[in-house]
């Protein structure tokens, strides 16, 4: 039996599980720095088709359906009037039993904790050394050292595993942008609602079933080093309200008062991709490579890329990072022009951003090539 030691407990790391958990030929375990697996946040996420049929080879479609949300459209809204632009109807890549999702993160990370036996997790474990012989042998900060024939790294964009593997300093770039996310109840419009505004975009869409909504805007925003390096300075409630602040003023959304659980956090993304020459050593996630979120796709990469490396390792399907790579370019370039488009504040220019939209979002050919070949390849 093969020995698969999986580094992290997110999105990747816990998919990547679940598909090998009744297969005998593999033994995994998880080590997850944190003391908890965070299951309990009311933040959301969108998965689009891509994601939900590979979710569904272990067992999504059986989910509560009041947990999670099949928008149909994404409504473009003028922030400064509210006025709308033009919608695009995502509902024509779906198929019958894989759709467009929306749903609390929490839902799908309790999803996937729940068919891994708790012994299967060690909490408070972080790896600092590995030696390679015959085996991988891994040792940890809690003096626990064990061998495994492969070695996934799943620990985000962050990932201090990364480092150690390639012996060298990994940090990701900040993306010069901002975030601010909380959750709105009873929000009227019940599909996903984009924002455009200048240097900032916003999005609300539902979580659930039961009324409940996601609120994320990603604000153009330089920080300094300082600020960068201060990890207690974005839930410092003066700095929170600067940029809530900033942001209310950028648009007509009453958002003062109906915003809970409000929390604001730097964008950061991987400067370039880096892998490891190891054949038994592999990164997948935003510890392969994080993307800026303006495409959605965060989760559903995730979700991809564990899917593709289980098919490498166990159902011997040969050049994962080649096909990873090229995934990546596509997914990457459609987001960081998403960035730039959202972001326009030239008001002609933005006059004929609004007119191109409106063409685009009624052109079949386009939609296919521009979200058919990331959503339904």
């Amino acid at each position: 039996m093969k020995k698969i030691a999986i580094i992290g407990a997110g999105i990747s790391g816990l998919f990547f599980a679940n598909l090998l958990n009744d297969n005998t030929d593999y033994d995994f375990t998880i080590f997850e720095k944190r003391s908890t697996i965070e299951a309990n946040d009311g933040y959301g996420i969108q998965l689009s088709v891509n994601s939900i049929g590979l979710l569904n080879q272990i067992g999504f479609k059986n989910i509560n359906q009041n947990e999670i949300y099949n928008p149909k459209k994404i409504i473009f809204i003028n922030s400064k009037n509210k006025q709308k632009i033009c919608d695009l109807d995502i509902s024509k890549f779906n198929y019958e039993d894989s759709k467009y999702t929306t749903l609390k993160r929490s839902t799908l990370i309790k999803f996937l904790l729940k068919n891994i036996p708790e012994k299967k997790i060690k909490l408070n474990t972080e790896l600092i050394n590995f030696t390679h012989a015959k085996k991988l042998t891994l040792s940890f900060n809690n003096k626990f050292i064990e061998n495994f024939d492969y070695l996934i790294v799943s620990d985000g964009v962050f990932s201090n595993t990364k480092s150690i593997i390639l012996k060298k300093n990994i940090t990701p770039e900040y993306f010069k942008s901002v975030a601010v996310r909380g959750n709105l109840r009873n929000y009227p419009n019940e599909d996903i609602s984009l924002y455009l505004g200048s240097n900032f975009h916003c999005v609300i869409y539902p979580i659930n079933k039961n009324n409940e909504f996601n609120f994320i805007s990603i604000i153009r925003k330089q920080l300094t080093n300082q600020q960068l390096l201060d990890k207690n300075l974005y839930d410092d409630n003066n700095f929170l309200k600067s940029i809530t602040q900033e942001l209310y003023k950028k648009t007509s959304l009453d958002l003062d008062s109906k915003l809970e659980n409000i929390k604001s956090f730097p964008i950061y993304i991987s400067e370039k991709l880096e892998v490891s020459d190891n054949k038994n050593i592999f990164f997948i996630g935003d510890a392969l490579f994080a993307m800026p979120p303006s495409f959605a796709q965060g989760a559903s990469q995730s979700i991809e890329s564990a899917k593709e490396l289980f098919d490498q390792i166990v159902n011997d399907k040969d050049n994962f990072y080649e096909r990873r790579i090229k995934r990546i370019s596509s997914v990457n370039w459609r987001s960081k022009l998403n960035y730039f488009s959202f972001h326009l504040s030239n008001p002609i220019i933005v006059f004929f951003r609004n007119f191109i939209l409106k063409v685009l979002v009624k052109n079949d050919k386009f939609l296919d090539s521009y979200l058919g070949r990331i959503y339904r390849d």
